[in-house]
């Protein structure tokens, strides 16, 4: 916490007082977690590809991409946690939570991504392995969310748009917290596959989260927009920034070409923070309008695989829907950057849900 350090030498100089404001902390997590992964990034993908390649199972390409390392997650997990524990309050239960659910999650995308690498073949962990500890996560955050007696959780979930309608699950939230982790962690995931695609949509989530969380943490604004405050998130904020920051960096060396993918260990976590962050700031629901990029990717694939069974034919080329596109000739960076602009209308749309209520 090291804006608690500098803000004790506001005696010395009135400058340090800077550190108590949420915005000027967030600014510095954004920067700090951003520069942290470009000023290490090359030496990381050089040590990462001792390790990680060949990597086979992506020769199906033809385009180089098997000599690319993957577990980049590693130093996105790394940023945001130093860039956290730096600029947030650590004392906060939000924050905590946060870095419980991003260290549990990168370690099962670790090892999945190990086994992976190690056989060279498509099966890492069994299906069954991640999704329980998936679960395992989802039901942890939601005891503790619910049970945990210093927060005081609202455990109602609010509908876009109607402010009237509101549903007060209870107890089961708990089951609810952990379907929102679930799917949004396994939607991120399968959106993974093109350079860029994956990491520059969570950026504009985390962006518009980073906005959310500063709303509801102000009893002015939640009350001028009739929406829920919630008391202690203005630190979710600076967490976001950690993110945010995050994003940049890695699309810094994600970006098409790629020298570097993030791999399951990023995609889980980053996904499980998506779905997090929407619990913390009460937009569970409107996720699915934020996260429509994940939520259709992740859909196409149950589409394909229903079509298969029930009537032998497939509906796209390739799922996810990313690899329809590129089979039908549409060059990888030009899918990437019109799934980012819907990204971007996505982003905008829900924070005008705020709004329209």
């Amino acid at each position: 916490m090291l804006y608690k350090l500098l803000y004790q030498f506001t005696s010395y100089w009135f400058g340090f007082n800077v550190f108590r404001y949420v915005t000027v902390r967030t600014v510095f997590a954004t920067l700090t977690s951003m520069f942290l992964i470009i000023l290490t990034g090359k030496s990381t993908i050089n040590a990462l590809k001792n390790l990680c390649h060949p990597n086979k199972l992506l020769s199906f390409r033809n385009d180089n991409k098997d000599k690319v390392p993957t577990m980049g997650g590693l130093i996105i997990l790394g940023s945001i946690l130093i860039s956290t524990l730096l600029w947030a309050d650590i004392k906060n239960a939000y924050i905590l939570l946060l870095i419980l659910l991003s260290v549990w999650l990168a370690a099962f995308g670790f090892w999945d991504d190990y086994i992976k690498l190690k056989q060279q073949t498509h099966e890492g962990l069994r299906p069954l392995v991640k999704i329980l500890g998936q679960i395992s996560i989802g039901l942890i955050i939601g005891l503790i969310l619910y049970y945990h007696p210093g927060l005081n959780f609202n455990t109602s979930v609010y509908m876009p748009f109607l402010k009237h309608i509101v549903f007060p699950l209870g107890i089961y939230y708990i089951f609810f917290a952990t379907l929102v982790i679930v799917a949004s962690s396994n939607a991120v995931n399968l959106t993974d596959g093109m350079d860029g695609l994956a990491i520059g949509s969570v950026l504009m989530i985390a962006l518009t989260y980073g906005a959310i969380s500063y709303i509801v943490s102000n009893v002015t604004f939640a009350g001028y927009l009739n929406i829920p405050h919630i008391k202690g998130a203005e630190e979710v904020t600076v967490f976001a920034g950690a993110l945010i920051g995050a994003s940049l960096g890695f699309l810094w060396y994600n970006c098409y070409p790629a020298e570097i993918f993030m791999g399951d260990t990023g995609s889980l976590m980053l996904g499980g923070i998506i779905g997090l962050l929407a619990i913390i700031v009460k937009q569970e629901l409107s996720l699915i309008i934020m996260g429509s990029v994940f939520f259709i990717e992740a859909f196409s694939v149950i589409i394909q695989v229903f079509s298969f069974k029930t009537r032998g034919k497939r509906i796209f080329l390739m799922t996810p829907l990313h690899h329809h596109f590129e089979l039908k000739g549409i060059p990888e960076p030009k899918v990437t950057i019109r799934f980012w602009i819907l990204g971007i209308i996505f982003a905008l749309f829900t924070l005008v849900t705020l709004k329209i209520r």
